[in-house]
């Protein structure tokens, strides 16, 4: 397929740049794949449409507030650190800006001195690795430094920083939310179980790769960006013990959705406790092992995100609820609304 098959015109007045009051209160455009229908609903909603037995998977993954601000030491100069991935120690994987400046032995403070990073390895696309040291708890120091990684099209500032994270945010290692799930409030997920719905958690720390765009002609040879997961053997039972029951599965945010079908797509269609990285890319016509439903938020165009959503329920009927939702002046990205397609 191509690129543009999965392109679309947005108003830049449609980009969420900060999130409503009350969660809850995001406008919800429902996806019946049957019969191909729409309706325009709110997020308060959800329940109306799930069955006791059904089961919610939601990734706990929680951000990081990965963002530093530090100098060069040996010459003062401003330097952004992004961290993405955790290697072994105290070694990361980080992106910096301006990355020409940042060699091999070239040392960052920053507040004071308080983290030191020394780069130790040069990677593609202003990639690094580097060691850091600090006296205390990383984390500690990191939240105290720190800032939230927001998406580059949110140009607003984040007055809460709590608001990009779920209320359910457990698992460190995050450079962005699963942001399927900020719609979802402690008293909705009481609610959920109270309806004899199940809940369970997976665990995918989402990668900056979420947000690149797909710069191939053919989707075909798009090179996915690997992100790691983990299920435990208490989660993976609520989910087959729904499925044995035949409830559905709903998975809340692609995150969700690929943690399974990189499972189920590992395991002959089992879905069973396990961890590990998954670059796992679903587009049009992949047959879902896993799921039976999703909950989303809008996505970029041209964006992997959307194509998953399009092998789920239909490339033309997604583009259709795409314009009807731009037509209706639904927010769009990260602090935008939701789309539930069952």
């Amino acid at each position: 397929m191509k690129i543009e098959d999965f392109d679309f015109d947005l108003p830049e007045q449609l980009i969420a740049q900060t999130p409503l009051e009350n969660r809850t209160a995001s406008k919800m455009l429902v996806l019946n794949r049957k019969n191909e229908s729409l309706e325009h609903r709110h997020f308060s909603d959800l329940l109306d449409y799930l069955k006791p037995g059904d089961c919610l998977v939601l990734n706990n993954t929680k951000v990081l507030p990965a963002r530093l601000y530090g100098i060069k030491a040996d010459t003062g100069a401003k330097i952004e650190l992004l961290l993405l991935h955790q290697q072994e120690d105290d070694h990361w994987e980080v992106l910096i800006k301006p990355a020409k400046k940042i060699k091999v032995g070239t040392q960052i403070n920053f507040g004071d001195g308080k983290l030191v990073a020394t780069c130790t390895e040069l990677l593609d696309h202003g990639g690094r690795i580097v060691r850091f040291d600090y006296e205390g708890i990383f984390l500690e120091v990191l939240t105290e430094l720190g800032e939230m990684p927001l998406p580059p099209y949110i140009k607003e500032q984040l007055a809460d920083q709590d608001r990009y994270q779920t209320v359910y945010a457990e698992a460190e290692g995050s450079a962005a939310a699963p942001t399927a799930g900020l719609h979802f409030t402690k008293e909705l997920l009481e609610k959920t179980t109270a309806k004899g719905i199940e809940i369970a958690f997976v665990t995918l720390h989402v990668g900056l790769g979420t947000f690149r765009p797909v710069s191939v002609e053919s989707i075909e040879d798009h090179d996915m960006h690997s992100e790691y997961y983990h299920l435990s053997a208490t989660e993976a039972a609520k989910i087959n013990q729904a499925k044995q029951k035949n409830g559905r599965i709903i998975a809340v945010g692609t995150t969700s959705t690929r943690s399974l079908e990189a499972i189920a797509s590992e395991n002959d269609g089992e879905i069973v406790a396990t961890s590990g990285w998954t670059s796992i890319f679903i587009y049009p016509p992949y047959q879902f092992k896993a799921i039976d439903g999703m909950i989303t938020n809008f996505h970029l165009p041209k964006s992997t995100l959307i194509m998953l959503i399009s092998a789920l329920a239909g490339r033309e009927f997604v583009m259709k609820a795409y314009q009807t939702a731009i037509e209706r002046e639904y927010r769009f990205f990260s602090f935008g609304d939701a789309m539930l397609i069952l």
